[in-house]
């Protein structure tokens, strides 16, 4: 392999338009780089549709169409070639069109919907979309721990089961404990926390964050998505594109996240392309590849690679 990787530098409009993004600067590679990269957590979409996109928002830079090629111009610089998609709109036919995407394009090798288990058409729908091999869950977000306790939400997440699914949660430190006690009504669901549990900016972790995170790493299916690090920084909320880029700055979230985890439950994902809001591709592709080639190269391939392949059991 090359020693040289190519590092991004993006420049990214602040209003409505598109991110224009070129490789130009020369960086050391990693120590070691695993022999196959997947990277769990992208967003494709295009607002330039008849009917537009939900998300992103109108006034934000990500609204832009943003498609498998776009994706692959930047990842397969650094040997990261295929992905699990993860929708993030609650349109339901917003499901059918990524699977359609799919269907033509190889690099994608899963894709977690966006479905309500609470709500009553939820079993029609997951059948619907189960039918595709490269349909392999689902994804939660905001308000679910309400309905922990609704017996509709209860079987929902039980067909998710049923069905050998798994389910995405998406979400800040308060919904943790959500997790823990979902996770311990049915232990057979694998679960994938998103975005080291929003963890925040890592000067500024809270004992509730790394006290639930201690409980879920004890639990058999649960894992951790190691993904969303510079966009939760203080410095990109406050600026686009201006967080910190060095490892040592992250090392709070993600030496936590290792010893409680362990190395066969971390997972990849870059959250591209909402990883711009702190940084570019690259930078946040060089944070986790220096700080997972130390571990040695059998905790790397898991990271990069095979947990995602035991938490999504995409078909190869």
């Amino acid at each position: 392999m090359n020693h040289r990787r190519n590092f991004l530098i993006g420049t990214a409009s602040l209003g409505i338009g598109s991110v224009l993004a070129t490789e130009t600067r020369a960086m050391p590679r990693p120590l070691s780089v695993a022999p196959r990269i997947v990277d769990t957590h992208t967003h494709f979409y295009d607002p330039t549709r008849p009917e537009g996109v939900p998300w992103p928002a109108q006034d934000s830079f990500l609204h832009r169409p943003t498609y498998p090629k776009d994706w692959k111009a930047l990842a397969s610089r650094h040997g990261v070639t295929q992905t699990v998609v993860v929708e993030a709109s609650k349109w339901l036919e917003d499901n059918q069109w990524i699977l359609d995407l799919a269907s033509s394009e190889p690099s994608i090798v899963g894709f977690v919907g966006n479905l309500a288990p609470s709500e009553m058409d939820f079993r029609k729908h997951l059948q619907r979309f189960a039918k595709f091999p490269i349909f392999r869950g689902i994804r939660i977000a905001g308000d679910w721990p309400k309905y922990i306790n609704d017996l509709n939400f209860q079987q929902g997440i039980r067909l998710l089961v049923e069905n050998d699914l798994q389910l995405d949660i998406n979400g800040g430190p308060e919904m943790l404990e959500s997790v823990v006690q979902l996770s311990s009504r049915i232990p057979d669901l694998r679960i994938v926390v998103d975005h080291v549990g929003g963890a925040g900016d890592p000067t500024m972790i809270t004992e509730k964050w790394r006290s639930s995170m201690e409980k879920l790493g004890r639990l058999k299916n649960v894992y951790c998505k190691v993904s969303a690090l510079l966009e939760q920084t203080k410095a990109a909320r406050e600026k686009q594109g201006s967080a910190p880029k060095q490892l040592q700055y992250y090392l709070p979230i993600l030496d936590h996240c290792w010893n409680v985890f362990g190395e066969d439950k971390l997972i990849y994902g870059s959250n591209w392309p909402v990883c711009e809001i702190g940084g570019s591709y690259s930078d946040q592709f060089q944070i986790v590849a220096e700080y997972f080639s130390a571990k040695g190269k059998t905790a790397e391939e898991k990271y990069f690679w095979r947990n995602a392949r035991s938490a999504y059991k995409w078909k190869e």
